[in-house]
């Protein structure tokens, strides 16, 4: 599609059930994401799977291709039309209430996080305080700091002793070399600092932060945030299959 007045052209989709619809908008700085998932809406593959894993203050997902006309009880969500891409995580998208995600094979058997686009969750979640975001950093954040220590200052801790009480000024200069290289690598790390903006939306309309930076956030819910909450509250059985199926149809809308 070609840019309108100058702006890219943004694409809309809406996800119907029984239950009620989403209109969700997804994000053009995730390109592959948005194709691939667009391509799949407007073949129909979606149309008539089930949101078949319910986890409430937590996600609804759906649509994998062996959830359609699924007998009750039945374990799915190992649909044979996985579509796998890279992943394309975005700092500036993350896991707020209504985020549009892809799920992925664990990392065992994953090793680049890839995403598969032929099913997806929305977030849920819950609303969180500051001092617990505070917590869930320092407690990714610290055990970096410290292995980052132990590989970095200590096999240099006896050579700084000696400089200390022999030649001050080298003691200083190695100090500051072994700082600025634990700051490199931690710079490099998988290390957390949520944003003003991540702060503002867990502390208000909620979220997974705990899950940033894992999956990759290529749309949000714009209209039918209710929707989630309605879903999220069927009970459901031993596989977080929601006792009453809630079927889904997606559409890609015109703009």
């Amino acid at each position: 599609m070609e840019p309108v007045n100058g702006q890219e052209y943004t694409h809309y989709v809406v996800i119907k059930t029984n239950m009620g619809n989403m209109k969700v908008k997804l994000y053009n700085d995730t390109p592959n994401h948005r194709n691939e998932f667009l391509k799949l809406v407007n073949s129909d593959h979606f149309d008539g799977t089930l949101f078949y894993r319910i986890v409430k203050d937590f996600v609804i997902q759906g649509g994998s291709s062996d959830s359609r006309n699924a007998p009750a009880g039945k374990h799915i969500g190992y649909g044979n039309s996985a579509v796998n891409i890279d992943a394309e995580t975005q700092d500036h998208h993350f896991h707020k209430k209504g985020a549009l995600c892809a799920p992925r094979q664990p990392e065992n058997i994953n090793h680049f996080k890839m995403s598969d686009v032929s099913q997806f969750y929305i977030v849920q979640g819950r609303v969180w305080t500051d001092e617990q975001l505070d917590i869930i950093e320092k407690n990714n954040n610290i055990p970096i700091k410290n292995k980052l220590k132990r590989e970095i200052y200590l096999p240099r801790k006896e050579e700084l002793a000696k400089l200390k009480k022999e030649d001050p000024s080298a003691f200083n200069e190695l100090l500051r070399e072994i700082k600025q290289k634990i700051n490199f690598e931690y710079s490099l790390s998988d290390y957390i600092e949520f944003s003003d903006a991540q702060r503002q939306a867990y502390t208000t309309i909620g979220g997974l932060p705990d899950l940033d930076g894992e999956y990759t956030v290529f749309g949000e819910v714009v209209e039918g945030l209710g929707v989630i909450d309605k879903i999220a509250a069927l009970k459901t059985d031993k596989n977080d299959r929601p006792f009453t199926d809630v079927v889904i149809q997606v559409e890609e809308i015109a703009q």
